[in-house]
């Protein structure tokens, strides 16, 4: 999350028309026990502490107030909880008044008027497109139904790789073409781009690669940024950063992407008329678009949202957690040896990983987990609103304040983790934590009732894919980047990938006819 330098202090200069209100509100106050937190600024809160990335300036702030912080967002309440233990009390002991979102632009222009699962207030439109993810979308039936096209697109992927042999990779690139292409044909029942990786281009489809992922990764990060008019309503029609100008732009070329394929979908159907059957999650939503039993009637901005929450859920997070993995096994070769040896021991030089495999490589598996503490692809949970006054830890919170959980600092707390900074997979064998929301010093996924609906998915996509790069491939850095030189900074978002896209080269360890389908 980002926000332009020369702002603040221009909202600065407002401060005296506040100062009466100040401190009124302050006597008001005086009488509530809030969380420990700086003193804020009429207007514009603490803003002013407030750097390019959140979850970094957040986790710097705990420090000196502690795991559960208060501040002020312009009008607006903030509350901080940057350790497990907080974590647990809003997502767990008070899940349910802390289970709503609040209203943002994002949420109104790029997120289809809240109408995606994850910025859906709670409700009865939530509580119904939840059922519809976890009982049809992400039902272990329907996720073994789709098992095909994982092993099609993983070959598919690592068949491009080969082909790149001895040569520079941007990898994110390939992570991404993987993962966008297995979820297009889940939710679309085709790719409806080109996924080449090689040129890239698009010419016959509503859009290209690139195109897609350019639109994905704007989403990504406008959905993340701080906008000012979230936070100081009254300045919302000044679009000072200019985001909300991007978010309607950007609105346009998903409006044109979601119109072709519905359109697609439903000309499919009338051809096959009495013959068809629903072959793809698009082809379900729609059916259910007519269905007058539901308790929400769906619309095309409500099917809009669910299918873009697929599209970016599934592509981007998973992306970024393999390159992040990879990115830190680069750089401690004695890492990769010891899962080459796992795989070696367990799967043999004579054939490529498969799904099956998973539950017997404990260390894919803590290389993974020990990723996702390391780098929260989401280090920041995506913000909860209190429905109702409560008290938390002895602390007073009001209805609406906005609640975050910095998962980013939970994985660096140090009263949970030795030498948390390090990347050591070992913490995490022979451990009962999992990263399904049980586990509070780990929540890559969320915990409670806003925990992502798709993380079964998700775990298959990245396990598979790390196993598969380490038991294919040789990796190692470009001649002329030396390991200490590897930066490891994040770029902002409402995801965190790399600042800059880990370039690597790569040389096989197995035969690609191994790979069976």
């Amino acid at each position: 999350m980002e926000i332009t330098p020369w702002l603040l202090p221009s909202i600065a200069l407002l401060a005296s028309l506040a100062f009466l209100s100040r401190i009124f509100s302050g006597r008001r106050c005086k009488q509530l026990k809030f969380p420990p937190g700086p003193k804020s600024w009429p207007i514009i809160g603490n803003l002013n502490l407030i750097g390019s990335l959140l979850h970094q300036s957040f986790h710097k702030l705990s420090r000196r107030y502690g795991p559960l912080m208060h501040l002020k967002f312009g009008s607006y309440p903030v509350v901080v909880a940057s350790s497990s233990e907080m974590a647990k009390e809003f997502l767990k002991s008070h899940d349910q008044i802390f289970a709503s979102r609040p209203l943002t632009a994002a949420g109104k222009y790029v997120n289809y008027n809240n109408g995606n699962i994850l910025w859906a207030p709670y409700g009865p439109y939530w509580r119904q497109s939840r059922k519809i993810y976890l009982n049809e979308l992400f039902s272990s039936k329907r996720l073994e139904s789709f098992q095909f096209i994982r092993v099609e697109e993983m070959r598919a992927f690592v068949s491009r790789l080969h082909g790149l042999s001895g040569k520079p990779v941007v990898l994110k690139n390939h992570l991404v073409c993987l993962t966008l292409s297995v979820i297009s044909r889940m939710v679309f029942g085709e790719k409806p781009f080109s996924v080449s990786c090689d040129d890239r281009l698009g010419s016959n489809s509503i859009t290209s690669l690139p195109e897609l992922e350019e639109n994905v990764d704007e989403l990504l990060m406008l959905s993340g940024v701080l906008n000012i008019g979230d936070w100081i309503p009254w300045l919302d029609f000044l679009d000072l950063q200019g985001y909300v100008k991007r978010m309607k732009a950007l609105k346009k070329k998903l409006d044109r992407f979601h119109d072709h394929v519905f359109d697609e979908h439903k000309r499919r159907k009338n051809e096959l008329a009495k013959d068809f059957v629903a072959q793809d999650i698009v082809d379900f939503l729609l059916q259910l678009a007519d269905d007058p039993d539901l308790d929400v009637k769906l619309t095309y901005d409500h099917l809009r949202g669910l299918t873009l929450d697929l599209i970016v859920g599934g592509t981007d997070t998973s992306a970024v957690n393999v390159e992040w993995a990879i990115s830190e096994l680069i750089k401690q070769q004695q890492l990769i040896g010891k899962a080459t040896e796992e795989l070696d021991r367990v799967i043999g030089r004579e054939r490529w990983v498969e799904e099956k495999d998973i539950p017997q490589l404990p260390y894919i598996d803590a290389i993974m987990k020990e990723t996702m503490r390391k780098h929260p692809v989401a280090p920041l949970l995506a913000p909860h609103l209190a429905m109702e006054d409560c008290k938390v830890a002895g602390y007073d919170i009001h209805k609406g304040t906005r609640v975050f959980i910095n998962t980013w600092s939970i994985g660096r707390d140090p009263s949970l983790w030795e030498q948390p900074e390090e990347f050591r997979p070992e913490r995490f064998l022979g451990t009962n934590i999992d990263v399904k929301g049980r586990a509070f010093e780990l929540l890559p996924f969320g915990a409670g009732r806003r925990i992502c609906p798709g993380y079964n998915l998700a775990l298959k996509m990245v396990q598979l894919s790390i196993a598969n790069l380490l038991h294919g491939f040789n990796w190692k850095l470009t001649d002329d980047t030396k390991v200490e030189d590897l930066s490891m900074e994040e770029a902002s978002g409402l995801t965190t990938p790399r600042k800059f896209p880990l370039v690597a080269v790569m040389e096989p360890r197995l035969p690609l006819h191994l790979y069976k389908i």
